[in-house]
């Protein structure tokens, strides 16, 4: 059997397409971690988001969420967060954990403040909102606003 020169063009057409698929998501994986600085914040829950997760400022990507844990004396999630170190942000700087919709994913947000000393590497952001549940909102507002526990 003997392929035609149509079939052998398609084959190493589509073989050079996913090659590049692959150079460019490796690309995309090591791009943005040379000249990062890591900053942690604590929060009180971190549902909807986890490693690789979207660090934006004022709509802009500046980082991402490079892990997560869980401190046993607070008993609150710790957030590592690479950020480029382009983009130095203010020691009282906030940081929310915001969605892009009702059924759009989770990514923090940060609020850079107004201090003159930024954080450095190891630094943390000690002013944050952690996500709000959805469904805690629909109990809260169905039940008439009454937050009372049972």
């Amino acid at each position: 059997m003997r392929e035609s020169p149509a079939e052998v063009a398609t084959g190493a057409l589509v073989l050079l397409v996913g090659a590049g698929f692959i150079w460019w998501g490796a690309d995309r994986v090591s791009a943005g971690t040379d000249g990062d600085y890591a900053v942690t914040a604590s929060f009180r829950s971190v549902e909807g988001i986890g490693p690789g997760t979207d660090v934006r400022m004022a709509g802009v990507k500046i980082g991402r969420v490079s892990g997560l844990d869980l401190d046993p004396q607070s008993f609150r999630a710790v957030a590592e967060l690479s950020l480029d170190s382009g983009v130095p942000l203010p020691t009282d700087s906030s940081a929310v954990i915001s969605s892009d919709g009702l059924l759009g994913g989770a990514f923090v947000e940060i609020f850079p403040g107004g201090e003159l000393e930024n954080l450095a590497e190891g630094g943390q952001i000690y002013d944050t909102q952690g996500a709000v549940s959805l469904l805690q909102l629909l109990i809260t507002y169905i039940g008439g606003g009454s937050e009372e526990a049972p």
